[in-house]
């Protein structure tokens, strides 16, 4: 099952079921109806509509060096447990949108990632658990400011701009995260090329791991980490993130 979201006819944010080249307006998000769609309206063409985030979570939670290479090439230690921060929903950039480099930041690197959805309210969940709590997968950008990450120690700012989180373009259901290939190119340049089984922490882990302390709703999404291969942008490139069985997440970038 294929979930995007979009602006409806009298303007307000609409989920859709996409299949076949069509989308058929939802009455509210499936994890509302136990991930049930259930249709508003007759289905309209895809190629109308213009893509919003495909969910609006509370909270995006980020992991931190979750695959060894990229831990690496920025000289850092393996964490010892999944290093989680956080994302703010204001940073979030629906597909072909348009990244904002801000004036107060030297490097900004691109970071493709593996995005869960999560579908159901739950704490403590238990490492062989995680399939019941997770809708769908999606794919993300996970956009970072390594000067004032480094300036600052805590990364609430360098993780934290707006446009800083690429989303989308869709949430899909039914897929396996263990083994799916991530690729990330620059203007067509292939820069990121790994497999989410090289992951240090697993979902199972990541999911105990954040719901231990802190209640994960439906809608919230956990960014998975990215592998080796980041670098900075420019104005005026396109970064393109393609994750197997998933989708395309497609941006552009320009200086704020």
């Amino acid at each position: 099952m294929r979930i995007v979201r979009f602006h409806g006819p009298m303007g307000a944010a609409v989920y859709g079921l996409a299949e076949r080249g069509t989308v058929t307006p939802l009455r509210n998000a499936p994890w509302e109806t136990g991930g049930v769609p259930l249709p508003a309206t007759e289905p309209v063409e895809a190629r109308a509509l213009a893509l919003l985030t495909p969910c609006v979570p509370g909270k995006v939670l980020g992991i931190g060096r979750n695959y060894l290479a990229h831990a690496r090439e920025l000289g850092n230690e393996v964490p010892a447990e999944p290093l989680v921060f956080l994302k703010p929903p204001s940073a979030l950039l629906p597909h072909e949108g348009t990244v904002l480099l801000p004036k107060e930041a030297g490097r900004v690197d691109y970071e493709g990632e593996l995005a869960l959805v999560i579908g159901r309210r739950a704490r403590r969940v238990p490492k062989d658990g995680w399939r019941d709590v997770l809708f769908g997968l999606t794919v993300a950008l996970d956009i970072s400011a390594r000067d004032l990450q480094k300036k600052d120690g805590q990364w609430w700012r360098a993780k934290g701009y707006d446009t800083f989180c690429p989303l989308g373009p869709s949430i899909e259901t039914g897929v396996d995260p263990s083994d799916l290939l991530l690729e990330t190119r620059v203007d067509g340049e292939l820069r990121q090329s790994a497999r989410t089984s090289d992951m240090i922490f697993d979902v199972g882990t990541v999911i105990a791991h954040v719901s231990a302390a802190m209640t994960l709703e439906p809608g919230d999404v956990i960014l998975t980490g990215t592998p080796e291969g980041v670098g900075p942008l420019s104005p005026g490139q396109t970064v393109t993130v393609t994750i197997e069985r998933v989708g395309t997440l497609s941006v552009k970038v320009a200086a704020e």
